[in-house]
C-alpha cells in the first residue's frame, strides 16, 4: 500500500517569525533613525570644529529630511544623553571597527534602547545593538551608580531643560501668498495676528509645528525669526534694483529682499561655504524667487569696480556672527561644547576671527561705490 504523502509546508518565509514584514511605523522610524544619524554627524561635526553648517533646526527642517518630527526628536534626546551614550558604549565595549564608523547611528539606536522605544526597533545595526542590550544596561547601572543615581527614572528627571517660550514667527512670502490668504488658511486651525512692526510677518502662539504644513512645504510661508526679517526690511529695496546680498546663505534675506522688490530687479546672492551655498539654492527655489542669481565666491574677493557689478544700488550684509542671542532658540544648550563648561581657547579664537572677518566684510561693502 502506498503512503500518504505528508503535506507540504506552505509556510512562506515572510510568515515564520523573525522574517514578517515591518509595519508602517517600524519602517517610518528605520528611517528616521537614519536620518537623524545625518543631522548629528552635521552638528558635532560642526560644533567640534566651532563652524556649524546649520542650526538644529535648521538641519532637521531642511528640504532633505522627510520625517522632521521624529528625526527632530531623536535628534535633541540623543544630544541631550550624548555624554552618557558615550560613556555606555565604552563601558560596554561592544562595537567593532565596523559600528565604530557609524558612530552616530550607533548613538542614536543606543538612546532609543536605553531610553526611548526600543521595541519597534529594525534593521542590521538595531539587531546588533539589541543582542548586546544586557551589556548596554548593565553599562549604564554601574555608571548611575557611580552618579548616584537610584534608577533611571532619576537620571532622566536630571536632565530636564526648561523650555524657552517664545512666539513663532511666519513671514509671508508674497511672491506666491498674499497676507490675508495666508491668515485665513493658517488661522483654521491655530490663534495668528498681523505683527506690528514688520509687515508680512505673522505671529502664532510659541510651540506651534508648521514644518509640514502645506504652506511651509510650498514656500508659500518661511518660518524666520522677527529680527532676521528686520534686515531685508531695513535696506528698503525697491522693484527693479540690482541688490548684492553679501553673505546669503540659508536664503531667508535674500528670498525676502525678492519678496519686496516683487520679483523685480536682480539679486546676487554671495556664499562661500560650498554646502551652505546649495542651501542657499534650495531656499531660493522654493520662494520662487525667479530674480536671484547665487554665486558660489567670497565677498571679499569680489571687485566692485567689475561691471558685473557697475548697476548695483545697493549691499544687504548680514556676516556670520557669534549667535548668542539666539542661543537658546538654536538649542545650543545641547551641543557637546556647552556641557564642556565655560568658553575654551577655540571659542574665543573663533570670536576673533568672526569679528575680524565683520570689519573687513563692512569695510568692503563701504568702499564699494555704487
Amino acid at each position: 500500500m502506498a503512503r500518504l504523502k505528508k503535506p507540504a509546508n506552505t509556510t512562506s518565509a515572510a510568515e515564520k517569525p523573525g522574517n514578517r514584514q515591518p509595519s508602517n511605523a517600524e519602517r517610518s522610524s528605520y528611517f528616521a533613525r537614519r536620518e537623524a544619524a545625518k543631522v548629528l554627524r552635521s552638528v558635532v561635526q560642526g560644533d567640534a570644529r566651532r563652524r556649524a553648517v546649520g542650526s538644529i533646526k535648521s538641519l532637521v527642517y531642511g528640504p532633505s529630511i522627510r520625517n522632521k518630527k521624529a528625526t527632530f526628536a531623536l535628534v535633541c534626546q540623543t544630544l541631550k544623553y550624548l555624554p552618557t551614550i558615550k560613556d555606555v558604549l565604552d563601558s560596554a565595549n561592544i562595537l567593532n571597527s565596523k559600528w565604530k564608523r557609524q558612530g552616530e547611528l550607533m548613538y542614536i539606536i543606543t538612546y532609543d534602547i536605553l531610553f526611548g522605544q526600543a521595541a519597534s526597533l529594525i534593521g542590521d545595526a538595531e539587531k546588533f545593538l539589541l543582542l548586546r542590550k544586557d551589556s548596554l544596561q548593565s553599562a549604564l547601572a554601574q555608571l548611575l551608580v557611580r552618579k548616584g543615581m537610584k534608577n533611571i527614572k532619576d537620571f532622566m528627571a536630571c536632565q530636564h531643560f526648561s523650555d524657552i517660550s517664545k512666539p513663532r514667527y511666519i513671514r509671508v512670502n508674497t511672491l506666491k501668498l498674499d497676507l490675508e490668504s495666508a491668515l485665513q488658511q493658517l488661522g483654521k486651525h491655530n490663534m495668528v495676528h498681523k505683527d506690528d512692526m514688520v509687515p508680512d510677518l505673522l505671529v502664532l502662539p510659541h510651540g506651534v509645528d508648521l514644518h509640514n504644513h502645506p504652506l511651509v512645504i510650498n514656500g508659500g510661508v518661511f518660518m524666520q525669526g522677527k529680527a532676521s526679517s528686520m534686515a531685508a526690511l531695513a535696506l528698503q529695496p525697491e522693484p527693479g534694483w540690482e541688490v548684492l546680498d553679501a553673505c546669503a546663505a540659508p536664503g531667508n534675506k535674500t528670498a525676502h529682499l525678492a519678496a519686496l522688490m516683487g520679483g523685480k530687479g536682480k539679486i546676487i546672492a554671495c556664499e562661500l561655504n560650498k554646502d551652505r551655498c546649495q542651501r542657499l539654492k534650495d531656499t531660493i527655489k522654493l520662494a520662487g524667487a525667479s530674480n536671484v542669481e547665487v554665486l558660489h565666491e567670497d565677498f571679499l574677493n569680489l571687485n566692485p569696480k567689475h561691471a558685473s557689478y557697475s548697476k548695483i544700488h545697493a549691499i544687504l550684509l548680514d556676516p556670520s556672527c557669534s549667535g548668542s542671542g539666539t542661543a537658546a532658540v538654536r538649542l545650543d544648550h545641547l551641543l557637546p561644547s556647552h556641557g564642556a563648561g565655560n568658553a575654551d581657547a577655540a571659542d574665543i579664537g573663533r570670536l576673533r576671527k568672526l569679528q575680524a572677518f565683520q570689519k573687513k566684510a563692512l569695510a568692503h561693502a563701504l568702499s564699494c561705490k555704487f
